[in-house]
């Protein structure tokens, strides 16, 4: 029988609407604020933006933590 743990599965959405999809991450933590710290930063952009509204909608990122339950042998778990 596998020993389940209980992770923090990083998930992001590219784009808004109907143009909303949804990246693969890969990405499990042990610890929401670590799963926290790094879905803030992809989220993040650069650019010669003055304002968020010229961000076109297509290349907004949206991402967050969910809770899940993993098999550590199985999936890296950071």
């Amino acid at each position: 029988m596998s020993n389940f743990v209980v992770a923090f599965s990083l998930v992001m959405y590219l784009g808004t609407g109907d143009a909303r999809r949804a990246i693969d991450t890969n990405l499990q933590f042990y610890n929401v604020d670590d799963c926290n710290y790094f879905a803030s930063r992809l989220a993040k952009r650069y650019g010669n933006y003055s304002h968020i509204d010229f961000i076109d909608p297509r290349d907004r990122v949206t991402t967050y933590c969910i809770p899940k339950a993993y098999d550590p042998s199985l999936v890296e778990i950071f």
